[in-house]
């Protein structure tokens, strides 16, 4: 069988790496054969290309070369390559993974050409539509043939879709599969030692969410509250160029806090492991802290990944600047959950995806 693997942003490079591994580890004899296609949709250096080296990925087959626009610019520049693209390399199922523009834009085209859809990460929902991300999963789910699920929560979403209960597999997380494989390779960022920085003595925060964001009095608001109540200690910003515009334009400075650049996967994740707590409006580090055991406070009002917060270590603080204060008293006090793992969170989900296409498809 043939497999085409889209890849377009951050996120999906965490998710497509250990499904690779995994095709790539299977005897010859089971035929199945792959084509990885990265849409460009993130085309900063910083942000894509140094998880190709990181995780070990194969460079792609192609790349569309479509970074850039707006929303609607960019998924229209994707379907028009992925369209050329499956013309010249037809297959015979498309996978597409999480949430992004990408995700979406090709499961349109691989249906509109006849072409089975596989989604891994499939079912999830914050029932927020201002969220892209949101519209991207409805979307792509109500197209996809095939459902890879991280949770009993998404695929109580799907069956209540009508999705045909053969059509849902739960196999775990795939983005765990990358975090549990590669901790041991974990790195020391170079600044860590410059800022005198040690375990559990530093938060980590990121920023990129518009309700967070595009306001300017927003983001000042919320990041004066968040060194007002950190206790001294060090605030480390890897800043997203959807927020370095703002925040520059802003000129916040304050002695605990540090930005920096946008940090490779093993460097981020080194800092995520060793620190006090992560503030964050990212899906997807929650559920790297949850297995990590770390604090989170995520600053949005819902999440599509709800077992971080019941049986992980996360809590939705809200977009609510007043809102900070207390949880990080909390935090301080050492009263934060401890935490556990949910089901089938154990680095084995791109193992059991690939035993799904050699089996059932």
């Amino acid at each position: 069988m043939k497999i085409t693997i889209i890849a377009g942003a951050r996120p999906n490079f965490m998710k497509i790496a250990p499904i690779i591994h995994a095709i790539v580890s299977i005897d010859s004899i089971t035929k199945l054969s792959y084509r990885l296609v990265h849409t460009g949709q993130h085309y900063d250096q910083k942000m894509s290309d140094t998880f190709f080296s990181e995780l070990n990925i194969p460079q792609p087959n192609a790349n569309l070369g479509c970074g850039g626009g707006t929303q609607a610019e960019q998924t229209a520049a994707i379907m028009v390559a992925f369209e050329k693209e499956l013309v010249a390399n037809p297959t015979d199922l498309v996978i597409v993974v999480g949430d992004v523009t990408s995700t979406m834009a090709c499961s349109i085209v691989a249906k509109k050409m006849n072409t089975k859809v596989a989604h891994v990460e499939a079912g999830i929902r914050s029932f927020d539509l201002s969220m892209p991300e949101e519209i991207n999963r409805m979307v792509t789910d109500s197209l996809a043939d095939y459902f890879f699920t991280t949770s009993e929560v998404a695929n109580q979403n799907l069956r209540k879709a009508g999705v045909e209960e053969e059509r849902i597999f739960f196999v775990g997380n795939v983005m765990i599969d990358t975090l549990l494989k590669n901790m041991s390779r974990f790195e020391k960022p170079s600044f860590f030692d410059d800022l005198n920085l040690s375990d559990k003595n530093y938060i980590i925060m990121t920023l990129h969410r518009p309700a967070n964001v595009d306001e300017a009095g927003k983001l000042k608001t919320l990041i004066d509250e968040i060194v007002a109540h950190s206790n001294g200690l060090p605030i480390i910003f890897p800043i997203h160029p959807r927020t370095a515009k703002i925040f520059n334009e802003l000129g916040i400075s304050a002695p605990t806090l540090h930005t920096v650049d946008p940090l490779g996967y093993l460097h981020f994740n080194y800092l995520v492991q060793h620190a006090k707590a992560v503030i964050t409006d990212s899906g997807g580090i929650t559920e790297e802290t949850t297995v990590m055991g770390v604090p989170c406070l995520t600053l949005r009002d819902n999440t599509e990944r709800p077992e971080t917060i019941t049986v992980g270590t996360n809590e939705l603080i809200g977009t609510n600047p007043a809102n900070i204060a207390p949880a990080l008293g909390l935090l301080f006090s050492g009263n934060w959950k401890k935490g556990g793992i949910p089901e089938l969170w154990d680095g084995k989900a791109a193992e059991r995806i690939v035993e799904v296409l050699k089996t059932k498809m």
